[in-house]
């Protein structure tokens, strides 16, 4: 696949793409002959996994460091076992406090609801 056909499948921008690659948050992408470059299978599953742990937040200095790591062979399984721990740990403090603004909006949002149904507009 072409840089402009993995942009569109995955929304992400050309610039991104390259970006990612030049820094290494995913490895360096087949390439043609002339140098152009060709998405396999596994590069454009390099795109989706990035894509997903950057949707959930986790930083590209993790992922660089993930596909450093990859990079160096299966020696690394344990390294690479414990960051995406570390991540997941990160994630589940994150999902914990995303938890806990939405049960403080849904309590607010019914405060609201009640006072504008009985209308008692004014409550400390």
């Amino acid at each position: 696949m072409t840089i402009s056909e993995v942009s569109e499948k995955y929304e992400i921008s050309q610039d991104t793409l390259r970006y990612y690659e030049r820094i290494g948050a995913i490895p360096p992408v087949h390439r043609t002959k002339g140098g152009i470059r060709n998405y396999t299978k596994e590069d454009t599953g390099w795109i989706e996994l990035v894509k997903c742990m950057r949707s959930a937040g986790l930083s590209v200095e993790a992922l660089v460091q993930y596909v450093k790591l990859t990079q160096k062979g299966d020696r690394t399984f344990q390294e690479r076992r414990e960051l995406l721990k570390e991540q997941r740990e990160q994630l589940t403090k994150q999902l914990a406090a995303i938890q806990a603004a939405k049960e403080r909006l849904d309590y607010k949002i019914a405060r609201y609801d009640e006072a504008l149904a009985t209308g008692r507009l004014s409550w400390n």
